[in-house]
């Protein structure tokens, strides 16, 4: 039961690993010339981020987590397109 309540709480606090991993990713697709090279996955990378910030002013960390999250995946396949396609060029 201690355990569980351990897990709970750690969930229960603001998400601000996942917001500066999440800022940081968008950094680097934007670096690796994401803006050209692949505009669809970092426009929605900056859309979730928006959106985890303005949880984030609601205290809704869950969600906010949640969308910290996406925003990394969503720049992460930016940056590798980006990447990959910039290099072939």
């Amino acid at each position: 039961m201690v355990a569980a309540m351990l897990v709970l709480s750690a969930c229960a606090g603001p998400p601000v690993q996942e917001m500066s991993d999440a800022r940081q990713a968008i950094q680097a697709a934007e670096a690796a010339g994401a803006q050209k090279w692949a505009p669809v996955p970092l426009s929605q990378a900056r859309d979730f981020l928006d959106s985890a910030e303005k949880k984030l002013e609601k205290r809704a960390y869950n969600g906010a987590r949640n969308d910290a999250r996406q925003a990394r995946q969503k720049a992460s396949h930016a940056r590798t397109i980006a990447e990959t396609i910039g290099s072939d060029r």
